[in-house]
């Protein structure tokens, strides 16, 4: 099998490029590192939705492709999360992002396994997990830059959404779960 590097494939991988840069952003002394840290992070999901938008407009999605975007998505999830973890410490923080990563592992792990059985469409995308993606980035990049804006608690308003997304993690990982139990019961 070879390997494309499209546009769409060069898109993913800029994303996971940008995850070393962020790092570095973010523990500049710099004043707005904030901002500079949520601007990579929007740039990076930027990518994500132009990726895909790529891939199916002009008919380049690739095996390749389907593999790498989860794995950039995650990698940049779980990585800004333990920075803002470590950034915020208190459990109140550790414990939605544990139960985020957490799920993305599981997640990752049991979509790999029902691909083995050939079942992974039992496991594909859905919706609920399109709307834990957009509460937990919108959650990340508040918690990224973490001071008010005019007048608006942008760090609680943070917290509020990882929340929400962490209970929309849960809810979705039982469907994903369910559902491969009973494509197993009926192979």
């Amino acid at each position: 099998m070879t390997i494309e590097f499209n546009i769409p494939t060069n898109l993913t991988l800029l994303r996971i490029a940008l995850i070393p840069l962020l790092m570095v952003v973010f523990y500049l002394p710099w004043p707005y590192t904030n901002i500079a840290c949520t601007a990579i992070f929007i740039a990076a999901g930027i990518t994500d939705w132009l990726d895909g938008y790529l891939a199916r407009k002009m008919q380049l999605e690739t095996p390749f492709g389907a593999f790498l975007d989860p794995v950039a998505d995650k990698l940049m999830v779980a990585f800004v999360l333990v920075l803002i973890v470590q950034q915020q410490a208190n459990p109140y923080l550790a414990v939605p992002a544990a139960i985020i990563i957490g799920r993305e592992i599981t997640i990752a792990s049991l979509r790999e396994w029902m691909a083995e059985i050939g079942q992974r469409a039992k496991v594909k995308v859905s919706l609920l997990g399109k709307w834990k993606t957009t509460a937990q980035m919108v959650a990340i990049g508040m918690l990224l830059y973490r001071e008010d804006l005019f007048g608006i608690p942008v760090n609680a308003i943070g917290y509020v959404l990882l929340y929400i997304a962490a209970v929309l993690t849960l809810w979705s990982m039982i469907n994903y779960l369910a559902a491969a139990i009973t494509a197993i019961r009926e192979s």
